[in-house]
């Protein structure tokens, strides 16, 4: 008999404990009747990050939240710029309560700017902090039988970016050699500046110098400033345009080919889409000059990034057309390089 009383009582103890043990989790309630359970990440940029067992880390927006509960204190921050330190629960009318050691406060979700862990830090401050990012990419190919060819090719980049700027400095060297004879000897080096200074509009400078001796090149350098507008803004999807001023120079190593030294425009484009694993890119840059439309300078580089085995390591495959209207004597108009590199990320 007392054996069987234990069992019982054992029994409403495990059924008890399961029965609250949904509720020792943040809940997230949405006007369509959905209920997440979870534990919340952070309230930033209109949005509510909750990790759960069954979805992972998921997105929810703001606008679309009834109600709130976190069974632990978080930091939160309201529209107003008041931060309160406390544990969230609904409240009368669908309110937002934050109960803290100072009282509570009842807001709206609306008004919920954001939150993180305590002893944490404030997203937007985080997002405005500035950290470099690093990247380096080589490729060697080579063939040997009716073709000898070797091909050795390397860059570097270095990113500085906030949720409002950002700087890039970036070099490359592409050397190619088939049956003795040079078909491709480049080298760039550049930076990049762009400033998000009003929601999607931005303005940028840029400079980029080097020189092309397969086309006769002994130095060019192309400096623009202008606007861009991001038509496409979103956390997995970037698609910016550029329209601006130029000056071009190029400077032919043959004394029978004018050299360029001329005001323009500067075109361009830039997209990135993050999938799961992977990336796809593609840059286009169009200058022509002022003192004729017809000479102008287009430039494309796509690629489709692959990640390797090791998180830092990932697979580049893609190709790049160099295009110059009117290049030096002798010299085709068209470069383009089909590539496979291996590069490396780091901060």
């Amino acid at each position: 008999m007392i054996i069987k009383n234990l069992l019982q009582g054992s029994g409403a103890l495990i059924c008890a404990a399961m029965t609250t043990l949904p509720l020792l989790a943040d809940v997230v309630e949405t006007k369509n009747g959905a209920r997440i359970v979870g534990k919340i990440v952070r309230i930033a940029d209109s949005a509510i990050a909750i990790e759960t067992d069954f979805a992972g880390t998921i997105a929810i927006k703001q606008s679309e939240v009834t109600s709130i509960s976190t069974d632990a204190p978080l930091s939160v921050r309201l529209e107003s710029g008041t931060r309160f330190d406390g544990k969230i629960s609904t409240g009368p009318g669908g309110a937002v309560q934050i109960a803290g050691a100072d009282g509570t406060v009842t807001t709206t979700v609306a008004k919920v700017a954001a939150s993180w862990m305590i002893g944490g830090k404030d997203p937007e401050i985080a997002a405005l902090e500035r950290h470099w990012s690093y990247e380096a990419a080589v490729d060697i190919s080579g063939k040997n039988g009716n073709k000898s060819q070797l091909g050795t090719a390397a860059s570097l980049r270095a990113v500085l970016k906030t949720k409002i700027d950002t700087l890039q400095f970036y070099t490359a060297y592409d050397r190619q050699v088939t049956d003795g004879t040079k078909s491709a000897d480049q080298f760039k080096a550049g930076v990049d500046y762009q400033n998000n200074f009003r929601g999607r509009t931005s303005w940028y400078a840029r400079d980029e110098g080097g020189f092309d001796r397969v086309k006769d090149i002994e130095l060019y350098n192309v400096a623009a400033v202008g606007f861009g507008y991001d038509v496409i803004k979103e956390p997995k999807h970037i698609f910016t345009t550029r329209a601006g001023l130029s000056f071009r120079y190029e400077g032919y190593k043959n004394p029978l080919t004018t050299d360029v030294k001329s005001a323009g425009l500067d075109f361009g484009l830039a997209q990135e889409v993050a999938f799961k694993a992977s990336k796809l890119v593609n840059r286009v840059s169009f200058v022509p000059t002022f003192e004729d439309f017809g000479n102008y300078r287009l430039t494309q580089e796509s690629f489709f990034e692959l990640p390797l085995a090791a998180p830092s390591w990932k697979l580049r495959l893609g190709f790049s057309n160099d295009y110059n209207s009117q290049p030096g004597r002798g010299v085709e108009k068209l470069d383009t390089a089909y590539f496979s590199r291996f590069v490396l990320n780091w901060r």
